[in-house]
């Protein structure tokens, strides 16, 4: 139970990150929702295994570095998800139940497919925008949200209030879509996948002059502070924005009942292909703004409202071949390159087909006519295949035996297969190196994805071992390195050498041992090589260790390219230790804040572990400790809140010498 709980908030966090931070979401609408509730499920079973740092208990992603963080005058709130009629029927039951009334009217909105932002205005005049972030800090993108020509930069009106904030939505219409990615490919650059991602990624731009070349538009549809009089209805509210200069969203209607709100649903899903702007449900709201709040919110959703969904566009197009990619965990997944077909203003010219069991199951050849679907709008998929089309020239597909990267064995898991190259597949590789030197793993402090990219096309990491080689020399021809941040890496990738074995054993990237097995198996067996040595009946003596994950551990070990990489990262001065149980700081959790001015954060978690304690990266009920360096911020803040013991780092220093 425990495990699958965090397995699940590990992988909604991913996507929340792809989603809201990077603007490149993996799954669909529908898929994540289906992750959520799952998690939401198990810690209402299991309330004594919620946290503060659950997705289920925030909103989005945090704000990204590169833009200053603002924190937003109201909550940014995400909607609860429903699919069916059944189940709106059953939210407008639930909202009559809680008010005590017999009616409700409704404001129907198109759930738009852009970024959310926030406008605000002092006196009349914008002064500060922002992206939506994790529902209470976001981006500041003022000089981006100047660009985009729809937001009035002077509310107009009398009697304008000192200060009035708004909630809105960027898209990019989809004819002007057409016309980027049509100039892009002319250009001989990548096209866009979605006109989400031109929105969410045009407003991310460093430089407001590229956002500037982008024809972004904005729709606005809440009222999120105001000193001045405030409506008393939905349908007011976006009357006062239009007055204001805004811009509300098209298609909203009010409906005079949960009746009339389906039916607006259904006729704008009819009609939704006629529409210049991505659209993939519509947002129902109960009308009456103080019924509103009398309902309520919960963590990260209104009670007062639903996105009810449309069902995902499909198509039809042709399967020119199937070809295998290779993920970073070394699953093959098989692909279907497309005759190219444009599904909902996207040209989509591949799409996943899973895994072989769908294969089967949809009965896909190579050659088919098949209806390629945009689940969520988002992630094409085969959805059926026009068996009548066929001309029995197609072609059947069969999973390879070698692994197409690197030519190791394939191997199958259940419905998956699996390259069994571990470190020396090249699609694996950089996986394996950003994984290894990850902060829950050595912790290589400035090793990023992007940096394992770059030294690997630059051909000075072939191997996780060849991080321990890198010369300063080397990295300082790479273009943007410098003396400071050659220094740095080298300083991290010496710190990293010291490691615990749990740390270590994590970092190899063992298939299903997350940090808790690891942890497990290094008091356990307390050395590395009893657990290289290690046979599944003596896994599977230790509790909370399966059959699956006892033949994952031995099928690694015994893995010889896996064991000569062991033994060359030992060879490079790479030194093992077991956890400390006992130190001036055993079982303490220790949060560091602000600049340090004496060691890294990565020497200073090294320091932290020496002495028995653990690091966490935000301050929580369980916090011992908190270090305040120079410009501490919010962790500071909470640490006082809270009443958590705060001390100086040269205090810190003391404490550990």
């Amino acid at each position: 139970m425990e495990k699958r709980i965090k397995e699940l908030r590990r992988v909604i966090n991913r996507h929340n990150r792809l989603y809201y931070a990077e603007g490149k979401p993996e799954i669909s609408d529908s898929e994540y929702d289906k992750l959520v509730r799952e998690l939401r499920k198990l810690e209402n079973e299991n309330p004594g295994y919620i946290t503060e740092d659950s997705p289920t208990q925030k909103i989005g992603a945090p704000a990204r570095a590169g833009f200053e963080k603002i924190r937003h005058t109201a909550s940014m709130l995400s909607l609860e998800s429903v699919n069916t009629e059944e189940e709106c029927l059953k939210f407008d039951a639930t909202c009559k139940k809680e008010l005590g009334i017999d009616s409700i009217d409704y404001v129907c909105e198109p759930k738009l497919d852009g970024l959310s932002v926030e406008l605000v205005y002092e006196d009349g005049l914008f002064v500060r925008g922002s992206t939506r972030g994790d529902g209470y800090v976001g981006e500041d993108v003022t000089e981006n949200l100047r660009t985009v020509k729809n937001i009035p930069k002077k509310l107009k009106g009398a009697d304008i209030p000192r200060r009035f904030a708004v909630r809105g939505e960027v898209l990019i219409h989809i004819s002007d879509f057409q016309e980027l990615n049509k100039k892009q490919a002319e250009s001989g650059k990548n096209i866009f996948a979605n006109p989400r991602n031109v929105a969410s990624g045009s407003l991310r731009q460093l430089d407001p002059g590229i956002t500037a070349e982008r024809k972004l538009d904005i729709y606005c549809y809440r009222i999120l502070d105001s000193t001045g009089d405030m409506p008393s209805t939905q349908k007011e509210m976006i009357e006062l924005l239009k007055k204001a200069g805004f811009k509300p969203a098209p298609n909203t209607k009010h409906c005079e009942s949960i009746y009339d709100a389906i039916k607006t649903h259904h006729d704008l899903e009819k009609n939704r292909d006629e529409l210049d702007y991505e659209i993939d449900g519509v947002v129902v709201k109960v009308n009456d703004l103080i019924c509103q709040e009398k309902l309520g919110v919960r963590t990260t959703n209104p009670k007062w409202a639903v996105a009810y969904k449309f069902e995902p566009r499909k198509e039809i197009t042709k399967i020119e071949n199937i070809v295998v990619q290779v993920g970073r965990t070394g699953q093959l997944t098989p692909v279907a390159l497309l005759h190219p077909v444009e599904v909902g203003g996207v040209t989509v010219s591949r799409a996943t087909l899973h895994n072989m069991d769908e294969i089967q199951r949809l009965g896909v050849k190579i050659g088919d006519y098949v209806k390629v679907q945009r689940a969520g709008d988002v992630i094409p998929k085969v959805n059926e295949v026009m068996t009548a089309r066929r001309s029995g020239k197609e072609k059947g597909f069969k999973m390879p035996n070698k692994c197409p990267s690197c030519g190791s064995t394939v191997e199958k898991e259940d419905v998956h297969y699996r390259c069994s190259g571990g470190f020396f597949c090249p699609a694996q590789l950089k996986g394996a190196i950003a994984h290894y030197t990850s902060k829950g793993a050595v912790d290589i402090e400035g090793l990023s994805d992007k940096t394992v990219e770059q030294l690997y096309e630059e051909n000075l990491i072939s191997s996780v071992s060849d991080i321990y080689g890198l010369k300063g020399g080397d990295l300082l021809k790479l273009e943007g390195w410098k003396s400071k941040k050659t220094q740095n890496l080298l300083n991290a990738i010496e710190t990293s050498k010291d490691v615990t074995l749990d740390r270590f054993i994590y970092g190899l990237g063992i298939r299903n041992v997350g940090k808790h097995i690891a942890s497990l198996l290094a008091r356990k067996f307390g050395d590395l090589q009893k657990i290289m040595s290690a046979t599944q009946e003596e896994l599977l003596g230790i509790n909370e260790i399966g059959p699956e994950i006892a033949e994952s551990v031995v099928r690694f070990f015994r893995n010889k390219r896996n064991s000569e990489e062991i033994s060359k990262l030992l060879e490079k001065g790479v030194r093992i230790r077991q956890k400390v149980s006992k130190g001036k700081l055993a079982d303490m959790k220790i949060v560091f804040t602000g600049s340090l001015n004496s060691f890294t954060r990565s020497e200073a978690k090294k320091m932290v572990e020496s002495e028995g304690g653990e690091t966490l990266s935000s301050v929580s009920d369980t916090t011992d400790l908190v270090v305040a360096g120079e410009k501490a911020g919010s962790k500071l803040d909470a640490a006082n809140k809270k009443g958590i013991k705060v001390i100086t780092e040269e205090e810190f220093k003391q404490l550990i010498a």
